[in-house]
């Protein structure tokens, strides 16, 4: 918390909002293709039944 009030200080508060959101939409990316891989994969095995 305090590396991100630095931050804000240094670089400015929308800079300090947009990488905050960067970080959070990566982790939703990152679920959401593993979401996607997991589904392929249970479509391809109802497939072959």
């Amino acid at each position: 918390m305090e590396d991100f009030i630095k931050l804000v200080a240094n670089v400015g508060f929308p800079i300090a909002v947009a990488g905050y959101l960067l970080i959070r939409v990566e982790t939703k990316i990152d679920k959401l293709t593993e979401s996607i891989y997991n589904l392929s994969i249970v479509i391809k095995a109802s497939e072959n039944k």
